[in-house]
């Protein structure tokens, strides 16, 4: 929709084209006159005793004379200067004798020569106006730029969006469930001389579901939903947005009971202050102002209410946070193990699952994800079940849709050559082989070799058995270990490094230096935080802790630490792989041939080839 808008604001040179084609037109066949020639005095009386003279005019200083016309031809017009020192009796007395009319009467142009010679192509500019006017006026004219934006859904049984497609978000649903109750039954609360809140702000992440949950409010109290953007309250002229806030509100008032949705509301929700106070006529203060000024006008019993979404809670003026505008947060997080399940049982009822897809399993390997994620995760699978042919969407689509959105499409045109695909093995292996020797990590779900197109070679995939919100100082150093294993492997059987652990090894960095600076996890710096954060999100905590707050001295030890514990995880996963050596050769043998191992083939590997060391 707002492609087709900008087309018709945007102004053609096409338009003025066809104007000015109309114009020549016009000028050269409806308005074409006989233009004079102009010839000498000397032809002009030759051509008079000649006999081609039909008649003539005498003028202060030319004489015009029209030429005997051709059958079908319009007579020729000619004009002469006259000569002053010329007796004009003697040319009089030639004209008599020739017989020629000779008159003093002006030739005027007819009436309607002279409306299309001046008032028709006036008339042509103007409609090409009204017609430009007229496209712009249709996007962005005078009578409708104040007017709201917002799309109005009166959602009828088959469009409608309850509850029961609403899945992984049960708190902030349990949280809305007394909004539909108010909407559905306000006399319950207005006997008791309750108000229900004014304002609802949904917060998290982008694509978790706020938008959906509004809609399924609206949905299951039954009422019009109004819902629109923060930008589109904003244009390029001054007043607009706060016009469109009043219109929005009367127009709720008059629909009530109604829901108004504004999503993406730090856009114009933004805290005042700071550089921007100076802006006294600032639009997006203007439009804030006015929002601020309404939620203040009408009573919590007019069953209007106001919800908003947005992932930047932290950004926004405290003034529309206050108590008596958004007076209830519901924070719409990441969904846990238990709630992707549920979102992915909502995304496949339409899709043909086959009978060895396990959505719990599918659940495990996608932590993280967002409800938009999942969904798109769907529709991968499907995609890939289509691509081979196949009547179902099976556990593999799945597993093939995962490593398409974690790791990038397969590359199969890449071709490494024979030292670097043993290398690369031998890599992944010992991530996993060290993944499987230490006692806290995630068990190995997968290895590979294949490369991939945002630039892995090779990965290994591990996956949660349990949704973990807490780590703990030995969990830690074993992600280290098995972060630190795949160059280990290449230092063991290669005998040199190579720019494959790049990422490993920023991880690993990142980790020890969080545990030191971050978390108190250094016996000799003690439980401190040693850092300002620099930037912080609402959601997230701090992004990260880069401003200096301690000594030079203290700087040194810290670095000292890191290294200290890079170190130390470095020598206890050589240990490891130098003792598994041969389970480590074996393994690499192994990927070679079939370039992926799924995590129970892996084990059983490992267990087969331990026993025979053991033998």
């Amino acid at each position: 929709m707002q492609n087709v808008r900008k087309r018709q604001f945007q102004f053609s040179s096409a338009y003025l084209l066809v104007a000015l084609a109309v114009m020549f037109l016009l000028h050269f066949f409806v308005l074409k006159r006989v233009e004079p020639k102009e010839v000498s005095y000397t032809a002009l009386v030759a051509d008079l005793r000649e006999g081609k003279i039909d008649r003539a005019e005498i003028r202060a200083d030319t004489i015009t004379a029209a030429l005997k016309a051709k059958p079908k031809a319009a007579p020729e017009i000619i004009v002469a200067n006259r000569l002053p020192n010329v007796d004009g009796a003697d040319l009089v007395r030639e004209f008599d004798k020739q017989g020629v009319a000779l008159t003093g009467e002006i030739e005027r142009v007819p009436w309607w020569e002279q409306i299309l010679g001046w008032i028709l192509p006036l008339a042509v500019l103007a409609l090409f106006w009204g017609v430009v006017m007229r496209r712009m006026t249709r996007s962005v004219g005078p009578m409708t730029i104040g007017k709201s934006q917002a799309k109005i859904y009166n959602l009828d049984e088959s469009k409608r969006v309850t509850f029961a497609d609403v899945a992984g978000v049960d708190e902030a649903k349990a949280e809305l469930v007394e909004i539909v109750d108010f909407l559905k039954h306000p006399e319950k609360y207005s006997t008791l001389g309750a108000k229900i809140p004014k304002g609802v702000l949904l917060v998290g992440p982008p694509g978790t579901g706020k938008t959906l949950l509004a809609k399924a409010v609206a949905g299951e109290s039954g009422v019009p939903f109004f819902s629109l953007s923060g930008s589109d309250f904003v244009e390029m002229f001054v007043g607009v947005g706060a016009a469109r806030v009043r219109d929005l509100f009367q127009q709720a008032m008059e629909r009530a009971p109604v829901i108004i949705f504004i999503d993406e509301l730090d856009a114009i929700g933004r805290a005042r202050g700071g550089a921007r106070a100076f802006a006294t006529n600032d639009e997006r203060e203007q439009t804030l102002n006015q929002l601020l000024v309404q939620m203040d006008g009408f009573d919590a019993n007019d069953r209007v209410v106001i919800m908003a979404a947005t992932n930047r809670p932290e950004i926004l003026d405290k003034a529309l946070l206050r108590a008596g505008r958004f007076d209830r947060r519901v924070v719409v997080d990441a969904p846990n193990l238990a709630g992707r399940k549920e979102i992915l049982e909502v995304h496949t009822r339409k899709v043909k699952l086959g009978i060895d897809v396990n959505l719990e399993l599918v659940a495990r390997r996608t932590p993280g994800m967002v409800g938009a994620d999942l969904a798109n995760l769907v529709n991968e699978a499907a995609l890939a079940a289509a691509r081979r042919g196949s009547e179902v969407v099976s556990l593999a689509d799945f597993d093939e849709a995962i490593d398409r959105l974690q790791l990038g499409l397969k590359k199969h045109g890449r071709v490494m050559t024979e030292d670097e695909k043993h290398r690369v093995a031998f890599h992944e292996g010992g991530h996993a082989l060290v993944a499987l020797s230490v006692e806290h990590t995630d068990p190995v779900h997968r290895i590979t070799i294949i490369p991939r197109s945002i630039g892995a070679l090779g990965a290994t995939l591990q996956l949660p058995t349990e949704e973990r919100y807490l780590m703990t100082r030995e969990e830690l150093l074993d992600r280290l270990c098995v972060l630190l294993g795949g160059r280990v492997a290449e230092e063991i059987a290669c005998g040199s490094i190579s720019t494959g652990a790049s990422n490993d090894l920023e991880k690993a960095s990142e980790i020890a230096r969080q545990m030191v600076c971050r978390f108190g996890m250094s016996d000799a710096l003690g439980p401190l935080t040693y850092g300002e954060p620099m930037g912080s999100s609402y959601l997230e905590g701090p992004v990260a802790f880069t401003e200096k707050n301690y000594s030079d001295v203290t700087a040194q030890r810290i670095d000292a630490e890191v290294r200290k514990i890079i170190d130390h995880e470095h020598e206890r996963a050589t240990e490891i792989l130098k003792e598994r050596r041969g389970v480590l050769e074996a393994l690499v043998e192994k990927l070679m041939a079939v370039e992926t191992l799924d995590g129970e083939a892996l084990r059983q590997l490992v267990e087969q080839n331990t026993r025979k060391a053991a033998e």
